[in-house]
Order: C-alpha cells, then sequence, then structure tokens
C-alpha cells in the first residue's frame, strides 16, 4: 500500500521542526519504505510517498512528528490500479 503523507509547518514551529529534520533525517520506521519526500520552497507544506503494509509503523512515524507538523495521510494508487478497478466496475 502507498500513503501519501503530506504535511503543514504551522506558524511558530518551523524552526523546532527544521532542528528535528537536520538532526535526525526523517527516516521512517522499519517496515516502511520512503519512496520520496518533497518540500515547496518558501512555503510550509510538504509531501511524503511512503510504501509498506505496517499501517502500526506508520502511526508511529506520525506522532514522531505530530508536535512539530499538521499531517494528514492519503492511501493513493497508481494508474494501473486505479485502471484496473474502473474496468471491473465499468467492464471494459
Amino acid at each position: 500500500m502507498k500513503f501519501m503523507v503530506s504535511w503543514k509547518i504551522p506558524p511558530g514551529s518551523h524552526k523546532p521542526a527544521a532542528e528535528s529534520f537536520l538532526r535526525s533525517g526523517a527516516p521512517v520506521p522499519a517496515g516502511l519504505k520512503l519512496v520520496g519526500r518533497w518540500h515547496a520552497p518558501g512555503s510550509a507544506y510538504g509531501w511524503a510517498l511512503i510504501e509498506g503494509n505496517d499501517t502500526t509503523a506508520l502511526a508511529q512515524h506520525i506522532a514522531e512528528w505530530a508536535n512539530y507538523l499538521e499531517l494528514r495521510v492519503t492511501p493513493v494508487i497508481d494508474d494501473a490500479e486505479a485502471g484496473a478497478g474502473m474496468s471491473k466496475a465499468y467492464g471494459k
């Protein structure tokens, strides 16, 4: 399963969030794979694509950053998976 994690750094949290990121590199726990992480330059927004089936590890990772960031986790699928579902639904 793939999860898109989006975040926003609230006002007043940028420096502590940045310091924690620079100190740790924000690794994901064992059982998960970080596919990629993107930051919107000059803003407080970012995204990470995480892959894995261990939702407990995902909850751990989110909890580790919850004091610094406003986080949203969205399960996502790629075009092939979406197309397969549409084919089944529409008989194509």
